[in-house]
């Protein structure tokens, strides 16, 4: 059994393992120039410096309905606990970034809320700048490579890492814009890559100039019922004709947040195939873009 499937396994159970320690919660200032956002620091236990990613949660939140509520790095959501742990067993620092917890929404949004969310969390304007505040963060820590650092998103997540890694992102606040003046964004000044897991890809398959800055990984399934894998597909195909580096990924039977790693969703045999293979994929993907 090889090494992602043992982590998996440790994970699911809830045992302990060398990289199931509880992350480090730190705080850092958004680039919107208002915010303190938290964030939970899952750490290599391997001398640095490492290459890091950056976490963004979906709409639901980084914390667990169980206890609604309740920020904490122990009510953590497994499958959050999973992925950075995943990662940090991988020698990566992982940094999940709460976006929602600290503009007073720590329960989340529920399913078919989207046109009803506050603007103070809007994915294409707000939280594209918590994920280059959490990259200016990383950037001042020793233990981080500096110019290796990568960006993974779910869901709503996923769709704030779509308007972040456009060519003409988003990465600096409109009242701050006369006080910076950014160059254009790249892999070696900003994130060097990026995965998203079932976003929504409506807002930049409409948008005729839309083109990452850097490659990019989109997964899907086609019984997702919160978003189009379709649209997404369409997407990619759009991407490369313009000749960007995006891979698209689709999951025959596999549903929204199939990587959730509960009874719920592991019990439906295409979310576990998918899960499995979306770990391997990010795995190599991150290797390839991440690794000095």
């Amino acid at each position: 059994m090889n090494k992602i499937k043992y982590l998996v396994i440790f994970v699911w159970l809830g045992l302990s393992s060398a990289h199931a320690a509880m992350p480090e919660t730190v705080e850092f200032p958004s680039r919107d120039g208002r915010s303190m956002i938290v964030g939970y620091l899952f750490k290599p236990d391997t001398a640095g410096p490492h290459p890091a990613v950056v976490m963004l949660h979906g709409r639901g939140g980084p914390y667990s309905s169980l206890r609604p509520g309740v920020m904490s790095a122990a009510n953590l959501t497994a499958r959050h606990r999973l992925w950075g742990n995943f990662w940090a067993a991988q020698g990566y620092l992982a940094l999940h970034v709460d976006s929602f917890g600290p503009r007073g929404y720590p329960r989340g949004f529920a399913k078919g809320s989207y046109s009803a969310r506050p603007a103070a969390v809007d994915e294409k304007t707000v939280r594209p700048l918590d994920a280059y505040g959490a990259l200016d963060y990383l950037r001042t820590r020793q233990d981080v490579i500096a110019d290796r650092i990568g960006l993974q998103g779910w869901s709503n997540g996923g769709m704030t890492l779509l308007s972040a890694m456009g060519a003409d992102a988003p990465r600096i606040a409109p009242h701050m814009a006369e006080r910076a003046r950014l160059a254009a964004p790249s892999p070696a000044s900003d994130f060097r890559a990026a995965i998203a897991l079932y976003p929504s890809c409506v807002t930049q398959r409409k948008q005729a100039d839309y083109a990452p800055y850097a490659p990019l990984l989109i997964t899907a399934g086609t019984d997702d019922d919160e978003v189009s894998p379709m649209v997404c597909r369409d997407f990619a195909a759009q991407q490369h004709v313009r000749g960007a580096a995006v891979e698209f990924v689709l999951y025959q039977g596999a549903h929204h947040a199939y990587d959730e790693p509960g009874k719920t969703k592991q019990s439906h045999a295409p979310n576990k195939a998918a899960m499995q293979d979306t770990l391997q994929q990010a795995q190599a993907f991150f290797r390839k873009h991440l690794q000095p």
